[in-house]
């Protein structure tokens, strides 16, 4: 049975306010490009898979478990801290709470939390605490599918966005300084939950609000063009998923993770299982990720205990033998902020010039960037649009093609029976971002002026950002 704390939830929100400004005042706020270099900078950290499916062989855990099984009765976040400085890694990140519901800090927005465990600590503030007393920095994961409170596709209420709200809120205050929440569970084919479903624009502002020196980092690598921010401030791949971010010509802060072990979470052959090898790790992945933007997380699992076994701790120390971080790595190049509303585009009326039906026109507001809108290469001044069939207030439109080609167009908006000039674009790449005043819009129009071949567009996006 999901058990919300209904006036918990209230109480957080309504100071959440006082909060928010007592936390910003209290640091000087970084730009976005100041906390995408030094995250880079930082080059190497731990991940810590540690939660209900740790005493259950199985990465992915039965929502009803019940809390008594959460029972580390050596849990030791200095070991892990320890073992993480060995390795020279920078920073650390645990799952506070992963798909199945499970928190593992004192929280006041549900019963299925650590406190009512045996353990009956909060842990985020055990590794919180001795992270920082080794001096590196302090991360948190956590998870927006949450299948033990029914936070799951098609289900979705307003309780259940109070209850993220509530519990990232006190995740950002209790504490200290986070320096990112990375989220998993978001806009992912295995979760379903879009940015719709559960507002990531509240969300994110939300977090930044509290605290805005705190990156914020969603795992959804695999659906969005390498060439564009979507939804998070650093660009994130799962390796073991088969997303690899490119060694030759990537220009993103980007963040690239792998388990150590077989598995994210611990599992009872994990002791005598060997390990990944630690100089491939390191020449293999971890120099080669550094070289172009890329911070790699090593997953090192807790076992039942609340302790790292022999052989990871044996493998984190070998990887401290042949890889010293060596500090900043290049400048980044100049970034556009990250998209983080909501697509108004999407599946609204679309027409345009000559296509084929294979390749119709909604093909470019699918949100799917795998399929696109192909005019017919007949036409020698193509032209797309979307028709929203009420006004509209707009102030950014992206287009993304499935190759870069299209070099010369200009963007209109048709409001009061006219259309009138938004830009005339000379963006030849991949992904072309126009930020403008807001203004009211029924229809937005691309009209493509010089192009290299055929003109293909994958998604024409229209959003309406709050700045």
């Amino acid at each position: 049975m999901v058990k919300l704390r209904i006036v918990g939830l209230a109480l957080l929100l309504a100071f959440s306010s006082q909060v928010k400004a007592q936390t910003v005042a209290n640091k000087p706020v970084k730009s976005l490009a100041q906390l995408q270099q030094e995250f880079v900078d930082m080059r190497f950290g731990m991940f810590i898979h540690f939660n209900i499916p740790t005493y259950m062989n199985e990465d992915w855990a039965d929502p009803d478990a019940s809390p008594a099984l959460f029972n580390p009765t050596k849990l030791n976040c200095d070991q892990w801290a320890k073992a993480a400085k060995s390795a020279n890694m920078t920073y650390g990140c645990i799952t506070t709470k992963h798909h199945s519901g499970f928190c593992i800090w004192d929280t006041k927005t549900t019963d299925y939390n650590v406190m009512n465990s045996p353990l009956k600590k909060d842990v985020v503030k055990e590794y919180a605490d001795a992270f920082r007393a080794n001096g590196l920095k302090v991360f948190l994961y956590y998870s927006i599918l949450d299948t033990h409170h029914k936070l799951r596709p098609n289900a979705i209420t307003p309780k259940h966005i109070d209850m993220v709200k509530a519990q990232v809120t006190e995740l950002m205050t209790k504490y200290g300084q986070i320096d990112a929440l990375i989220i998993d569970g978001w806009d992912a084919p295995w979760s379903r939950i879009s940015y719709d479903d559960v507002p990531f624009e509240e969300i994110y502002t939300l977090i930044k609000s509290i605290q805005p020196n705190c990156l914020v980092m969603d795992l959804n690598g695999a659906k969005y063009p390498a060439e564009g921010m979507y939804y998070t401030d650093i660009k994130t791949y799962e390796m073991g998923a088969g997303q690899r971010v490119s060694t030759e010509n990537n220009n993103m802060p980007a963040l690239a993770c792998l388990p150590l072990q077989q598995n994210w979470f611990w599992e009872t052959n994990h002791p005598t299982d060997a390990v990944k090898d630690p100089v491939k790790l390191v020449n293999e992945t971890l120099i080669p990720l550094n070289n172009v933007d890329c911070n790699f997380i090593l997953n090192v699992a807790p076992n039942r205990d609340g302790l790292f076994d022999d052989n990871a701790l044996a493998a984190l120390k070998k990887i401290g033998e042949i890889w010293k971080n060596e500090g900043p790595v290049r400048k980044l190049p100049k970034l556009e902020a990250p998209i983080i509303s909501s697509n108004l585009a999407k599946k609204q009326y679309a027409t345009g010039s000559w296509s084929s039906d294979y390749a119709i026109f909604d093909f470019a507001n699918d949100d799917d960037f795998g399929s696109s809108w192909v005019s017919n290469g007949s036409v020698k001044k193509p032209w797309y649009e979307v028709d929203f069939t009420r006004a509209q207030a707009i102030n950014t439109i992206v287009v993304v093609e499935e190759k870069p080609n299209i070099s010369q167009y200009k963007l209109e908006y048709f409001t009061d029976g006219v259309w009138k000039p938004i830009t005339t674009g000379t963006n030849t790449g991949k992904v072309k971002v126009h930020r403008f005043d807001r203004v009211w819009a029924n229809k937005v129009r691309i009209s493509i002026e010089k192009s290299r071949h055929q003109v293909s567009i994958a998604e024409f996006q229209v959003y309406n950002e709050r700045r």
